[in-house]
C-alpha cells in the first residue's frame, strides 16, 4: 500500500465494473472489502481520510464476549463474540489480540458474589463451547486480602471481594489496516483520502459511484455490481446520496477515554466496575491506562468528537471512588472521544441501544450494513457480502475469512521464538524486538532489513522513544500513511499508547 500501489488502485478502479465497491475503511468495511475479495469477486473499497480514522481507532481496544450482555440476556450476541474473540487469538491476528486480566470488586457480601459468579462462569462455559478458548484462563473468586494484592490501588472498604476474568485486547488501529493490507494483498484495490459525492443510478439501480481524489482533486467514477456501506456513523449521510429513504437509523454515541500513566495506579489486573449508566473498565495499555468510557449522545461534527469537561470528571469521580490515591486532571496525559454507531428505532439512551447489526438492501445495487460491535466486524462483513451476492447475477463460494490469517500472523510465533537473533543482527534490544512484534507480527523481519541497510532507522522518535524511524518509513512505505497525521495522530499508525494527546 505504499503511494504508487495508491494511485494504480485508483487508476485500475475506474477500467472496468468491478463486483463489489466498499465505501468506508473502517474495521466493518475493512472486513466486507477481505470477505469479497477472499470470494473471488474482484473489489475496491475506499475512505475518505484515512483508514480507521474513525471508531475503530478509538475503541476501549477490547476484543470481548460483552459480559454486560449476558445480563441484558442477549446470549446470541455474547456466543458470536466469544466466538470470534477465540478466532482473532488463536489464528487471525495473535500479534495483535493477547488475553488480558480484569477484577470485578464486590461490593455486597453473599448474593453478590453468586449473581456476578454465576454470570462469569456461563461466560467461560460459552467461550469454551466456541471451541476457541484455548489460552483464556477461566475465571477465580477472590478474597478482599487476595484482590488487594492483585490491585493495591483499591481502597480496602471498596470491596469485600472480587472475580477476576480473562478478556481480550486489541491494537484497534492496527488491526484495522492489517485488514485492509490483507484485503489488498489478495488484489483488493484500496484508496483512502477518496471521498463520494453521489452515487451512479441506472433507473432505480445504483450501478456505481462519484468519488473525488481528495490528494489530487481528480474527480472519477467507479462502476461496480453492488456498492456496500459500511459508513458508520456517517451511515445515513452516505444513504442520503442514494436519495432514498433508509430502512434503518444509525445514533452517534459519544465514549470518550482517559489516558494516564501506569505507574499511577498499582495493580496487575485491568478493573471493572459499574456505573449508574453501564460499566467502567480500566484497562492496562502499555506504559499506561486507558479509563472508559462514556455512553452520550453526539449530534456534532462526526469527524471531530471531543470530550467535555463533565465527560472527563464523570470518569475521574468514578475511578476515584475505589481507588486509595485518587486521580486529578493533571494525571490525564491524553484523552480521546469516539462514536459508536448504534441502530436508533426510538429515543432510548444510548446506553440501551443494540449492539446488534443489521443488514439492509434500499434499493437495487446498494447494501448497508450498519450497528454491531468492533469484535463481530467479520461476522458483520459476510452477512453484508452475503447479501450483495445474493443480489449479483454471479455466484460466489461463501465467506472463508474465518481461515484467513491477517498480514503478520502467519509465522507469528516461529519469528517471536527468534526474537533474540532478530535483535542481535540488527543491533536492538531484546525489548525492542518484542515491541515490534506487537505491532507487525512476522512482517517485523522486513523492518529489521530496513534497519540494517540504514542503523539511523533504528534511532527513536524524538518524543516518543517507544517508537523507531523505521516505523514512520514502513508507514509511508507499506500502510498507506499520506500525511504526518496518519502516523503520531489519533487513529494513527504510530503512539498507540497515547492514542490521543490533549485537543
Amino acid at each position: 500500500m505504499s503511494p504508487q500501489a495508491r494511485s494504480d488502485a485508483i487508476g485500475r478502479m475506474t477500467e472496468r465494473e468491478i463486483d463489489v465497491l466498499v465505501i468506508g475503511g473502517g474495521v466493518v468495511g475493512a472486513g466486507a472489502a477481505l470477505d469479497s475479495v477472499t470470494r473471488g469477486l474482484s473489489t475496491a473499497i475506499v475512505e475518505a481520510r484515512d483508514w480507521a480514522s474513525g471508531a475503530s481507532s478509538r475503541s476501549s481496544k477490547l476484543i470481548h464476549g460483552g459480559l454486560r450482555y449476558l445480563e441484558m440476556r442477549d446470549f446470541g450476541l455474547v456466543r458470536e463474540a466469544l466466538r470470534e474473540r477465540g478466532l482473532l487469538l488463536q489464528h487471525l491476528a495473535p500479534h495483535l489480540v493477547r488475553p488480558v486480566p480484569f477484577l470485578y470488586p464486590l461490593t455486597h457480601y453473599g448474593w453478590e458474589r453468586s449473581y456476578v459468579g454465576s454470570g462469569v462462569l456461563l461466560y467461560d462455559v460459552m467461550a469454551a463451547r466456541s471451541g476457541h478458548a484455548r489460552g483464556v484462563p477461566a475465571h477465580r473468586h477472590m478474597t478482599r486480602r487476595r484482590a488487594l494484592r492483585e490491585a493495591p490501588c483499591l481502597r480496602p472498604d471498596a470491596l469485600v471481594g472480587a472475580v477476576q476474568y480473562w478478556d481480550a485486547q486489541v491494537d484497534d488501529a492496527r488491526h484495522t489496516l492489517a485488514v485492509v493490507r490483507t484485503a489488498a494483498s489478495f488484489g483488493a484495490l484500496a484508496a483512502n483520502r477518496v471521498s463520494v459525492t453521489g452515487f451512479i443510478r441506472q433507473g432505480e439501480r445504483v450501478t456505481g459511484a462519484e468519488l473525488v481524489d481528495l490528494e489530487e482533486g481528480r474527480r472519477f467514477a467507479v462502476r461496480a455490481r453492488q456498492v456496500v456501506n459500511a459508513t458508520g456513523v456517517w451511515t445515513d449521510d452516505t444513504q442520503a446520496l442514494a436519495d432514498t429513504p433508509g430502512q434503518f437509523h444509525v445514533r452517534a454515541s459519544k465514549g470518550i477515554h482517559l489516558v494516564v500513566p501506569r505507574d499511577r495506579l498499582h495493580s496487575s489486573s485491568g478493573i471493572i466496575m459499574r456505573t449508574e449508566r453501564s460499566v467502567l473498565f480500566v484497562i492496562p495499555w502499555g506504559r499506561h491506562w486507558i479509563i472508559g468510557t462514556t455512553d452520550t449522545d453526539w449530534s456534532f461534527d462526526k469527524a471531530h468528537p471531543s470530550a467535555s469537561a463533565s465527560d472527563i470528571d464523570y470518569l475521574l469521580d468514578h475511578v476515584n471512588s475505589v481507588l486509595t490515591s485518587p486521580l486529578s486532571r493533571a494525571d490525564v496525559e491524553g484523552v480521546y472521544a469516539g462514536l459508536r454507531p448504534l441502530l436508533s428505532a426510538a429515543p432510548e439512551p444510548p446506553s440501551k441501544l443494540s449492539r446488534e447489526h443489521v443488514v439492509g438492501h434500499p434499493v437495487p445495487g446498494l447494501v448497508v450494513v450498519a450497528g454491531g460491535k468492533y469484535t463481530t466486524y467479520r461476522v458483520m462483513a459476510a452477512d453484508a457480502i452475503d447479501e450483495a451476492v445474493r443480489r449479483m447475477d454471479k455466484r460466489a463460494p461463501p465467506s472463508c475469512t474465518q481461515m484467513v490469517p491477517l498480514v503478520g500472523a502467519t509465522g507469528y510465533a516461529a519469528v517471536r521464538n527468534q526474537r533474540h537473533d532478530l535483535a542481535a543482527s540488527a543491533g536492538l534490544r531484546v525489548g525492542r524486538v518484542e515491541h515490534l512484534l506487537s505491532r507487525y507480527g512476522s512482517e517485523v523481519v522486513d523492518l529489521l532489513a530496513m534497519v540494517r541497510a540504514d542503523p539511523a532507522l533504528a534511532k527513536p522518535l524524538p518524543g516518543a522513544d517507544d517508537y523507531l524511524r523505521v516505523e514512520v518509513v514502513y508507514a509511508v512505505t507499506h500502510e498507506g500513511a499520506r500525511h504526518l497525521d496518519d502516523v503520531l495522530g489519533p487513529g494513527c499508525r504510530g503512539r498507540r499508547d497515547r492514542s490521543a494527546s490533549h485537543g
